[in-house]
């Protein structure tokens, strides 16, 4: 594992998370949203976590955060509309 900062993880909270022993999985994800908001918004996000995969991933499949990071990955639902006065009454 790397020892320093990089582009896909400036502030090393990637890497942190894979340091402590015994995190749970509810701790990634409080760090990889830290870590989401933190990366510059021309960065495309999925090119990072894909980095970070293949950086610490490999050879950690069992860590939560390996798993936090897959689950990055995979593809969100589409946001729509889910109700309100609107779709209640009509237009």
């Amino acid at each position: 594992m790397s020892t320093s900062k990089s582009l896909h993880d400036p502030k090393g909270l990637i890497r942190e998370a894979y340091r402590i022993d015994g995190i749970t999985a509810g701790e990634c994800r409080t760090i990889f949203l830290d870590w989401a908001l933190s990366i510059p918004l021309a960065s495309e996000a999925t090119t990072s976590i894909k980095a970070l995969l293949l950086e610490y991933g490999a050879d950690n499949q069992d860590h939560p955060m390996t798993q936090v990071l897959n689950e990055g990955l995979a593809k969100q639902p589409k946001a729509g509309r889910r109700g309100g006065r609107a779709a209640r009454v009509g237009r």
